[in-house]
């Protein structure tokens, strides 16, 4: 027996050490692949001269189908390197993503030929082929385990035809895989304790071992045996085709925390480091509290750890706590209070009562609509029963906008506010025509192209009824329809009418001159600078503010008079996530004194330094206003002075503002707490505080992961809104 009397280590002492390997790891992604604008995922790099590549299935080099699909995954977890870390509660990392070794993402014989002109004209991000983007139900994977989920595949393949065989075979062999995948896991685990000198390290590996032994074929039983099938859930669905949706975390573990407390195989710390360890292994999307679908609170002690972990944690994190009536205070108080002192962007909030109302209006009932939870940047979701194509589809009103002032002031017809919004609606709604084809045709041939084979899995319906969730397997198909660039146009639209209509000292010829222009020469600048300090949205009660409410009022009902042609339904949002910059880059100058190419507006909030004093409640009213209603969200992105959080009254404070936001029909609310000066060294060397973490939007990173171009979006959003400075985003030729 090898003796060891070395101190143990704590938790934090753990904790640390895996923080330390994850910024190394973060690190070593960065010098391989370039900056990742775009969630902190879980992955870590792969060992040095490791080399797997997909088998291509078609001409185009690519793969695409069942079969394609299912052997290449197979293939790859056959020779994926094993990753154990004998500090760590949990086993595994993943370190592919399969839908990004692809050439091509989309078959050739599945071409839209009859949607590219307008998808071009109106710039749209159709979707079409986009991946995952919804929420599954891990109840039933944490019932079944992963040897259910086998059994249950080879019942129901028993009761249909050949017709889908290839679909439960497909199903089947991914699952063989994963299987395969632990099992190897835990031989490494078995030949790493033969090797450990840490009596307590040793004794970790031992329980980590006969933890994964189980899991290869069982349903969990205990805390810890949950939150690893989990962690290999996440990682199998990661690895196929990046998914990213959680679940209502705090609920998903309650049972087996409560059994193992009862039973004296658990305390609140090693509950706590084992969720920093799932929250560290990947930073999925989970929400906790909220109400059940009777409408009771569902905060718990688990809640409480779940918060308490991502503190000790300090890394990157996504949790949303679904802010109710019924929310338990202290709750809702420790999560802002972890908010304003760790400084992470986290946790987000969502507004219950305008997300479970707004849904019901899609015709739904108050149970069901309780049941559709926070999963993603942006997004709701029914676990397990709903395909939303979440995030995957946007419609810049900027470039829309662009279209109906350049055909206007090319008609030779008299130009004018009225005419402008007359075309803008006509654009518009071809915009969004175009939108649901194009979703019509996704829905129509996903299944060919990349099914959801992971995801089937912790699905209702897939199984059962021997049908891909992209195309028939579940029940509901409400497609999500973002907007983008709401103030670009609501400030557009107001500067236009406030400097030509109202007070005369423009023309419709020069400002057009100066657009085409980009605000070149002095004459060029003192125009822009005159169209900015217009009435802009966020103001309050202003002119801005009525364009803002008007546009959106009639993208939600363009969005909402009707089914796609194939008779889905779509829900309206405003969210642009990382696509402020691209989107942008395709917009000229516009009348609110955006030069051209330069980012367009952020989601849903206003342009920056819209206004001096009281941005945060003004902010807050504003983005309340312009909400679509159906369901889905239009988040605030608010930037606070760190200095906040010393005030006495903060955490008071802020629970008001975001109750306030809510009580006027607000539906998410993310908050970052970063020093306008630590921003800007950082932007200006990132090496300086490698482990700095921000909201970006949607999703919280590492600074110094972002590229240079979308750090300076973060930082003109940030630092102008600390300072005041009434000048964003110059974009080219600033």
């Amino acid at each position: 027996m090898i003796r060891d009397n070395r101190r143990l280590l704590t938790h934090e002492e753990r904790l640390e050490h895996l923080r330390r390997v994850k910024q190394s790891q973060t690190e070593a992604k960065l010098a391989v692949n370039g900056h990742m604008d775009e969630d902190d995922y879980g992955s870590v790099p792969p060992p040095e001269g490791f080399d797997w590549r997909p088998k291509p299935s078609a001409a185009n080099g690519s793969f695409h189908g069942l079969r394609a699909w299912a052997d290449n995954f197979c293939s790859l977890m056959a020779c994926h390197p094993i990753y154990v870390d004998p500090m760590d509660s949990l086993a595994g990392r993943w370190m592919f993503m399969l839908n990004r070794m692809r050439p091509e993402r989309w078959p050739t014989e599945f071409d839209y030929p009859h949607l590219r002109e307008r998808q071009a004209l109106y710039d749209i991000i159709p979707g079409i082929g986009a991946d995952a983007h919804f929420g599954m139900d891990y109840r039933i994977g944490l019932e079944l385990g992963w040897g259910g989920l086998l059994d249950k595949v080879r019942r129901y393949r028993g009761q249909h035809g050949a017709e889908r065989a290839e679909f439960y075979q497909a199903e089947e062999d991914v699952i063989v895989a994963i299987q395969l995948w632990i099992r190897r896991t835990v031989d490494a685990i078995r030949e790493m304790i033969t090797r450990e000198d840490r009596r307590e390290l040793r004794s970790n590996l031992e329980e980590m071992a006969d933890v994964n032994a189980w899991l290869v074929a069982y349903a969990p039983r205990t805390f810890r045996e949950a939150c690893q099938w989990i962690a290999w859930f996440n990682m199998a669905s990661r690895t196929y085709n990046r998914d990213g949706a959680g679940g209502q975390l705090d609920e998903l573990l309650r049972g087996y925390y409560e059994a193992d407390l009862a039973a004296g195989r658990i305390d609140d710390e090693a509950a706590i480091f084992t969720i920093a360890c799932l929250l560290l292994n990947d930073p999925h999307y989970y929400q906790v509290a909220g109400p059940d679908k009777d409408g009771r609170d569902q905060t718990s002690r688990v809640s409480f750890l779940i918060l308490e972990a991502a503190h000790r944690l300090r890394s990157t994190c996504n949790l949303t706590i679904r802010v109710h009536d019924g929310l338990d205070a202290a709750l809702f108080r420790k999560g802002v209070r972890h908010l304003l002192e760790d400084q992470l962007g986290w946790p987000r909030f969502s507004g219950d009562k305008a997300l479970v109302e707004g849904f019901m209006r899609n015709g739904y009932s108050v149970e069901l609509a309780r049941q559709r939870i926070a999963v993603g940047c942006h997004w709701m979701s029914l676990p397990g029963y709903e395909y939303t194509m979440n995030d995957t589809v946007k419609i810049s009103v900027a470039k829309v906008f662009e279209v109906a002032f350049g055909e206007m002031t090319e008609s030779g017809a008299r130009p004018g506010v009225t005419d402008l919004w007359e075309r803008f609606e006509g654009h518009l709604r071809r915009a969004i025509r175009c939108t649901a084809e194009g979703i019509d045709w996704h829905l129509d041939h996903q299944y060919l192209n990349e099914p959801e084979l992971i995801l089937n899995l912790l699905s209702h319906g897939p199984i059962e009824r021997g049908m891909d969730a992209s195309h028939g397997g579940v029940e509901y198909y409400n497609m999500c329809v973002d907007g983008t660039g709401l103030a670009t146009v609501a400030d557009s639209f107001s500067a236009l009418q406030q400097r030509i209509e109202r007070e005369g000292v423009l023309t419709w010829s020069e400002i057009a001159e100066h657009l085409r222009d980009n605000y070149e020469g002095a004459e060029g600048e003192r125009v822009r600078l005159m169209m900015r300090t217009s009435p802009r949205y966020g103001q309050g009660n202003s002119l801005g503010d009525e364009w803002a409410r008007r546009i959106s009022r009639r993208f939600t009902e363009l969005v909402t008079e009707g089914p796609t042609p194939g008779g889905r339904r779509m829900i309206p949002g405003w969210f642009s996530w990382a696509d402020t910059l691209r989107l942008g880059k395709a917009v000229g100058a516009t009348p609110d004194g955006r030069r051209a190419g330069a980012p367009i507006s952020h989601g849903a909030n206003p342009n920056p330094g819209f206004c001096r004093d009281g941005a945060a409640t003004a902010m807050a009213r504003a983005i309340a206003a312009i909400q679509p209603g159906y369901g889905n969200t239009a988040p605030i992105q608010l930037e606070l002075d760190p200095g906040l959080a010393r005030s006495a009254h903060a955490v008071d404070n802020v629970c008001a503002l975001i109750r306030g936001h809510f009580d006027l029909g607000g539906t998410l609310f993310n908050i970052n707490l970063v020093d306008a000066r630590k921003i800007l060294e950082a932007h200006a060397d990132p090496s300086k505080y490698p482990d700095l973490v921000v909201r970006v939007t949607g999703f919280s990173a590492y600074f110094a992961a972002l590229s240079p171009e979308f750090r300076q979006l973060v930082v003109d959003r940030m630092v102008q809104e600390q300072m005041g400075r009434d000048d964003p985003g110059l974009g080219a030729g600033a």
